[in-house]
């Protein structure tokens, strides 16, 4: 059992064990770094004021990952390096990005201006060559900037980005990988005590033996949800249990059948074998959340939350994915559709922790289409979220599966639909306009900020059918960005 939080900050490894569990790595820049060069804008991750990169070993290499910083843990960056805007400099020489953004003018008031030049150093390092204006986009939905001055700013990205990385960074990669792998070691992290701790448990076994022993305690996976509880609704988590060192939890296996995530795979991570499943669920991954969210929040955290809004849940469930838990020594699956209850109910027991999904892969004659309606096409939570997978036999449909979120108080299948559905020819609109008015039969909508209950039941109603037009091979135009294009930035 480790007693202290390791990692490094400006060259040395820092120890910490004396924290608070709910300490987030912007209070402590800030307040005890004196770090102000990263700012504080939303405190929700939204804006990217406070975007920092942590330098993590996947897979044996050096990969630098943005964070939003004001809803990041400290305790979350154990075994990383923390980079700010004050470390980009080197030898009284400024980074290439930074020189670009000055060269092209990309500070207008400023303050948005570290977080910004913190995605794009990401990106210096990690983005495709040669990049492009939509991978740009990509790269800076997480980054706001209130003056509207993205055109020099994306200038100064062109200009930078246009070859290799050649920065201190890349010149000195083996020893930052050196330095590291000394920090890696498999025992469990426990900083606290009984009452009131913040642990890192390394394995599945002492995960399980943890929560098991305090189920009362908050299971921590991203923390792109679990931080706003701290800084918006200022609770006092008392026990967090980090599940982001678990070995095998992150681990991604597919069969010729199955596609399996653990319950800890990012959603940055998770884009590309979703995408291969369908280009579909390629777009909807894209546009879940910004960059600094894909990085920090997880398949599994997004799915034991059981927001009614998030969009994965949705598309798994129509997919028929099953969810896998593990309670002590024992695990067991159930289908995902069955793990959520009621509004703020799923069907996990105290001490009881997500560990994996099972996604079935599409079989041939299946079809399978899934959209998100937003204010924002990016980083924008949904109004409706649709997901739909049918089974084709000679021209009509056999099977279908269809589920919504944001229609309901959980994400859930419109299973008067579908029965209404089967055995309808494609070549029949006028059967599928029979069929999609027992939607007004499957869900009541509230509501509420992002839509009205009408809008919903409207907008419900209209996605299955650019669903049905899109499968049945109709000639009009239904999309603004074609399916086979996923830009993952």
């Amino acid at each position: 059992m480790r007693r202290r939080l390791r990692f490094i900050f400006r060259g040395r490894t820092v120890e910490l064990d004396g924290f608070d569990p709910t300490l987030t790595l912007l209070e402590w820049l800030r307040e005890e770094q004196r770090a102000t060069g990263t700012k504080e804008g939303c405190n929700e991750g939204d804006c990217g004021a406070c975007t920092v990169v942590l330098a993590r070993l996947r897979e044996g290499r050096v990969r630098y990952e943005p964070v939003n910083a004001c809803i990041l843990l400290l305790g979350q960056i154990d075994g990383a390096e923390v980079l700010t805007v004050e470390d980009l400099s080197a030898g009284g020489s400024l980074h290439p990005i930074q020189q670009a953004m000055i060269a092209h003018h990309g500070a207008q008031c400023g303050f948005c201006t570290p977080g910004i030049v913190m995605s794009l150093f990401a990106a210096y390092h990690e983005a495709e060559r040669p990049l492009t204006r939509a991978a740009f986009d990509d790269i800076l939905s997480g980054n706001l900037c209130r003056c509207t001055g993205y055109r020099p700013i994306a200038d100064a990205a062109m200009e930078a980005l246009h070859g290799p990385a050649a920065d201190a960074f890349a010149a000195d990669a083996e020893q930052r990988r050196a330095r590291l792998d000394a920090l890696q070691e498999g025992s469990d992290l426990f900083i606290g005590h009984e009452a009131r701790f913040f642990a890192a448990p390394a394995s599945i076994e002492s995960m399980a033996t943890l929560a098991l022993r305090h189920p009362d305690a908050t299971l921590l996976s991203g923390g792109t949800d679990v931080g706003l509880w701290i800084t918006k609704r200022l609770q006092d988590l008392g026990k967090i249990i980090w599940l982001g060192r678990v070995k095998g939890l992150d681990r991604i296996t597919a069969t010729d059948t199955t596609l399996t995530l653990g319950a800890g795979v990012t959603h940055e991570r998770a884009l590309a074998p979703l995408a291969a499943l369908d280009p579909d669920l390629g777009l909807l991954m894209r546009r879940f959340g910004s960059k600094q969210v894909r990085a920090s929040g997880t398949v599994g955290g997004n799915i034991a939350n059981g927001s009614p809004i998030g969009d994965l849940a949705p598309a798994l469930i129509a997919l028929g994915a099953s969810v896998e838990m593990r309670k002590g020594g024992l695990t067991r699956t159930m289908p995902l559709e069955n793990f959520f209850l009621a509004y703020g109910r799923q069907a996990r027991e105290p001490g009881e922790v997500v560990t994996a999904l099972h996604i079935p892969k599409l079989k041939p004659g299946m079809a399978f289409r899934a959209f998100k309606i937003s204010k924002r096409f990016d980083e924008d939570i949904s109004a409706v979220m649709g997901a739909f997978r049918f089974r084709i036999e000679d021209g009509a449909i056999a099977e279908a599966r269809l589920a919504y979120g944001g229609m309901a108080g959980i994400p859930a299948r419109a299973r008067a639909t579908e029965q209404a559905l089967e055995g309808v020819s494609l070549a029949d609109p006028h059967g599928w306009a029979a069929a999609l008015s027992h939607l007004e039969a499957d869900f009541q909508p509230i509501s509420d900020m992002r839509a009205s209950a009408a809008y919903r039941a409207k907008v419900a109603r209209a996605i299955l059918g650019k669903a049905l037009l899109e499968i049945a091979g109709g000639a009009a135009e239904t999309r603004i960005h074609p399916r086979e294009v996923v830009h993952a930035g």
